[in-house]
Formats: C-alpha cells, structure tokens, sequence
C-alpha cells in the first residue's frame, strides 16, 4: 500500500491532553495522517478545534455521528480508515459502535466503555462487524516491557511466586476538580468515568502489565479502596492482594493522592530462577537478578535482545518512553490493519484489543465489589 492510513478523531479537541498525546504518537512513524475529526461535544468547539489543527473546513464535523456518516459517504480512497476515540469514559461505547457498524475500524482510549455490560455487548459488535479494534493501554509498548515479557514466556525466570505493582501519583492530593480542571472534574464524576476512580484511570494499566508481562490471568483480588479527596465518591486511592491463576501470589498499590508522586508505575515479577523489574519513570532498563549469574540490565539498544523487543526508533542512549510505547500500539495496528486491507492475515498481533477491555472492565467490577465488603476476596 502506498499511502499513509487516514485517521479521523472523536474528543481530543483544544485544551485536551490525551488527544494530543494520541496524535503524536500516531504520526511518529509515519504510517497515519489526521484527515479529519468531531473534537469536541459542543458543535463550534469542535469544528474550531479541527481548524486549529489545519484540517479542511469540510472534515472539521460538529459531531461523531455527522463525521461517520459523512466519512461513509465519501470515496472509498479519500474517507477516513479508522477512527481513534480520545473522550471520557462515558463516551467510548457510543460512537465505536457507531463506528464499528458503519465499517470503520476503531483506536479507543481505556478502560474501554463506561459499564462492563457496554464492553461485553461491544466485543460482540466487533466481532460481527468484522473490523479492528484496538484498546490503547500504552506501556506494553515499551520495548522493556516486551523484552520482560519474552523473559517470561522463554521460561529464562523459572515458574511465576510473586508478583508486585504499583501506580502512583499525587496529582489529585488537593480538590483540583473544584477548580475547574476539566481532567480532574470527570474522572471523579461517576456518570463520565463509571464506577472506578483511580482504579479505572489508573488501576487497570497496573492489572494490563501485570498480565501482559506473566500471561497469566488474575483469578481473585482483595481490594481496599479509599476516598480521601473532599466529596469524592470515586476512589483515589487502592491497595489489594492478588492471586494469579497459577498460585502466584500480588499485591498492587495505586492512588492518585500518594503526595510527590509523578507516574511512578513500577512492577516486579519473581520466578523460581530469577527476577525482573521494569519502572516507566525509567523506562529504557529492565533489571533483572538470577540464581548464579551477576545482575543484568537490559536497555533498547543492548545485545541479546528479544526480536519483539527491539523496537527502538532512535540511537542507543537516548531516553524514549510514554510517547513511543503509544506509538508502537499504533504501528502494529496500523501493520495489521494494512495487511487487512491487502487481504493478508497477521494471527496474534500485538497490540491490546477486546479482551484486554473486557479483562480491565471485569477487574474494576471485581476491587469495587471486594471493597465494599470489607476487602473480601472476589473472584474475577
């Protein structure tokens, strides 16, 4: 194929921070171009937003439902690909399923729809629909999370005992939803973020890394959730123990609260033979610790690296992280999706889809109900 995929965009418009982030990351390598978007749920933010990004006055849509329908009409060989869908929760199922059944294959921020029952009824419309749908947890892009996860897989670290988690930032320690901080004001509000606070925005990447890493599931969770933000009925906070599908046994701490802390996900998985750890403060060393041999640090440009992880864009060296690992989501999208349109299959491409939504979903519903009775072990 000799043309870039054409991105359209719903959310993400003036003043937003995650559609930002998901352009970049989407033009790093190349492969996608923005051609038009619905940016904003109010009509004329929208189409000034798309103005603002040097769009054509014609591909600049009030709506995500005027952009579908009127992308569907337009040649197939100037319509939009793909949409990438940047909106609060609340507004993720809506338009992917319109997008979906328009034949538009479908990028969406996590967790991937507001209710689990949302996410069981939008596997089914993909499915049907036969399109693609990619689920944008960012971090597995990391090529020392692939290269973590490649330890794990060739058996190098043994059978999985423990494994532990954290995501911790500080940046809702004070009330800033009162002070009008648009990010702040819907993730603490139920109706636009669901039932999860902390634990959806930032809980269920936790879960993702932890079985994208160990490709085991997590079978049961005892969640103590706290509210500490003045008026909050969200959690900001979390701290549970984990149980792992094959007797490993977790624990995974995440808050939005913890005072001076930045982004500081971190996880640590011990094996019978050795151990890693990954830190996406300092993404570019995985470190590891075995039996009888001194410690090793992996970094992108190192010898003996997993071909999965080698996926590094620039000279050994340089820092690269949060930007990259969104973009290495869109690259194997982008990858499956042109082999789609030429007709080709990729099996198992590597990227989070359906199921990795469904799975965040299904544990946000698990911590909520374990905390509520009093931390009890809840089966997921």
């Amino acid at each position: 194929m000799n043309r870039k995929l054409r991105m359209g965009m719903i959310g993400g418009g003036t003043g937003s921070f995650i559609g930002d982030v998901h352009r970049k990351a989407a033009s790093i390598d190349g492969m996608i171009e923005l051609v038009c978007g619905a940016f904003s749920s109010t009509a004329e933010k929208s189409i000034q937003s798309g103005k603002d990004l040097f769009l054509p006055k014609n591909r600049c849509y009030g709506s995500y439902e005027e952009m579908i329908l009127k992308e569907k009409e337009l040649p197939e060989d100037e319509r939009m690909d793909f949409v990438s869908i940047v909106t609060p929760n609340h507004m993720h199922f809506p338009p992917a399923k319109m997008a979906l059944e328009n034949g538009f294959h479908v990028v969406c921020d996590k967790p991937m729809t507001l209710t689990l029952e949302e996410a069981i009824e939008l596997e089914k419309i993909i499915e049907k629909s036969g399109k693609l749908f990619a689920l944008t947890h960012n971090y597995p892009g990391s090529p020392m999370v692939k290269q973590a996860k490649a330890l794990v897989d060739n058996g190098d670290i043994g059978t999985i005992r423990k494994v532990v988690v954290q995501y911790l930032q500080g940046w809702l320690s004070t009330d800033l939803e009162t002070t009008g901080q648009k990010q702040a004001a819907w993730r603490v509000d139920p109706k636009r973020s669901g039932i999860g606070g902390a634990l959806g925005d930032i809980g269920t990447h936790a879960e993702n890394l932890v079985e994208y890493i160990t490709g085991l599931k997590i079978t049961e969770i005892a969640a103590d959730l706290g509210r500490f933000g003045k008026g909050r009925v969200l959690d900001d906070d979390g701290n549970l123990l984990l149980r792992l599908e094959n007797g490993a046994k977790g624990t995974m701490s995440f808050s939005q609260i913890a005072l001076g802390e930045e982004n500081n996900l971190a996880i640590k998985v011990y094996g019978t033979k050795g151990s890693l750890e990954w830190q996406q403060e300092n993404p570019n060393q995985l470190i590891t610790h075995w039996l009888e041999e001194p410690v090793k640090i992996y970094t992108p440009n190192g010898n003996k690296l997993h071909p999965a992880a080698q996926i590094s864009r620039i000279p050994a060296g340089h820092p690269e992280g949060y930007l990259e690992a969104f973009a290495t989501v869109y690259k194997n999208f982008s990858n499956h999706l042109i082999a789609e349109l030429k007709g080709e299959k990729i099996d198992n491409p590597d990227y989070p889809t359906a199921k990795d939504g469904i799975r965040g979903m299904k544990f946000i519903y698990a911590a909520v109900e374990s905390d509520k009775n009093n931390a009890t072990w809840t089966k997921i």
